[in-house]
């Protein structure tokens, strides 16, 4: 064991955490109507609380348990059985490498939050994003992190899928997965009513950058120049795409807004996520660059040309942001262009096909979508019987 990566990855797990648990649901919450910021944070609360559990049941032993299928990882690790504080992963804690897997466990169900909100049933989205978990993202994991058939070695030779710290495991799947449930859904009944709390936009999207130090660095998995270099190149693109979604927003629509500069934010990050262990400062300038630019178009794309309600934009955001990211890989040479084409298409298959099974599934179970009069009252009140704001807005 070595203590400082140990100390450094126990530091990069709380990183992670904090990204779900307050950033991501103030950045959502901010974002829709004030009748329904408390439906917000319970999705992302609850999903947080039932991932840990389901993490521990079988997650993590389907991404990393000792099945030579190449498929899933088995269920020699359920529970944690085997495993004690002096069992190592690596030079880490195996249990701290399970706790920090866990967080991104937590943290790729609840990105999907965003593409349902205001209008989805509270029993669907616990169940399907514990099945969605197991079934999709921890199986994933095992092809690409586990030593499954994606990783080197594998179907595409020595050098398999490159992707450093989830842009295919995390965004694509997630991206993926929001767009499925959208197109489900159908648009909301009310649409155009604009993000509620602008502030807690920012706010959200500033403790998801500081926490994307821990997300990146800490998919180093040690107190290194690599760690560090992961660390920077991920700061660097956040800024850089930050500032060409609002220069692009500003040429287009005459106006830079907070959301859209905070939105750029994101998706610089989701854009270097992949590429964050193999790339310098350069190459994440121009990540960024291309990506505060590309991910706002592809939000025009989803809105207004295929009529796609995902209401906080998690396809064009997270999606796009996380296969660009994915195949700038290939195209600063750190990475083969099969395996990462090749990947990006395995992978978005298989998640498509099974979030549009599971959906159908669960919504023979539970309603997936409320009935108009709770959608109208916000789901605060009508759903989880309180609310935060004393207003009809």
């Amino acid at each position: 064991m070595n203590g400082a990566d140990t100390a450094w990855i126990i530091v990069a797990t709380a990183l992670v955490l904090f990204m779900t648990l307050p950033g991501l649901a103030l950045f959502y919450g901010g974002l829709v109507r004030a009748r329904n910021v408390l439906s917000v944070f319970m999705h992302c609360f609850s999903i947080a609380c039932l991932m840990s559990i389901l993490w521990l049941v079988a997650g993590y032993s389907i991404a990393f348990g000792g099945g030579a299928s190449g498929y899933w990882g088995g269920l020699d690790k359920i529970f944690l059985l085997g495993i004690t504080p002096e069992t190592l992963a690596g030079t880490l804690p195996e249990v701290l490498f399970f706790a920090f897997q866990m967080t991104f466990a937590i943290i790729t169900p609840a990105l999907i939050v965003g593409a349902y909100v205001e209008r989805i049933g509270f029993g669907f989205v616990l169940t399907f994003s514990g099945l969605w978990m197991l079934l999709v993202y921890a199986p994933v994991v095992h092809w690409i992190w586990g030593g499954g058939f994606l990783s080197d070695g594998g179907i595409f030779g020595e050098i398999g899928v490159r992707d450093f710290a989830g842009g295919i495991v995390v965004h694509e799947t997630a991206g993926l997965a929001a767009l499925v449930i959208a197109v489900f859904l159908g648009p909301r009944r009310n649409h155009t009513t604009p993000p509620h709390n602008p502030g807690f936009v920012m706010i959200g999207a500033a403790m998801l950058w500081v926490g994307w130090f821990g997300f990146n660095g800490g998919s180093q998995l040690a107190a290194d120049g690599g760690a560090a270099m992961a660390l920077t190149v991920t700061h660097l693109s956040a800024a850089t795409a930050s500032l060409s979604w609002a220069l692009w927003e500003k040429i287009k629509y005459g106006k830079a807004s907070m959301v859209g500069l905070v939105t750029g934010t994101i998706a610089g990050l989701a854009s270097i996520t992949p590429a964050s262990g193999f790339v310098g400062p350069i190459e994440a300038l121009i990540i960024g660059f291309v990506a505060g630019i590309l991910c706002q178009e592809a939000v025009n794309l989803v809105r207004n040309m295929l009529k796609i309600d995902d209401t906080l934009d998690v396809f064009a955001v997270h999606g796009v942001g996380g296969i660009f990211g994915t195949i700038m890989i290939a195209v600063f040479g750190q990475g083969t262009w099969t395996a990462q084409l090749g990947g990006l298409a395995i992978v978005g298959l298989f998640t498509v096909v099974a979030t549009v099974i599971l959906v159908k599934l669960v919504a023979l179970v539970t309603p997936l979508r409320v009935d108009a009069e709770t959608e109208t009252n916000g789901l605060d009140l009508s759903v989880h019987g309180e609310r935060a704001y004393d207003m009809t807005s």
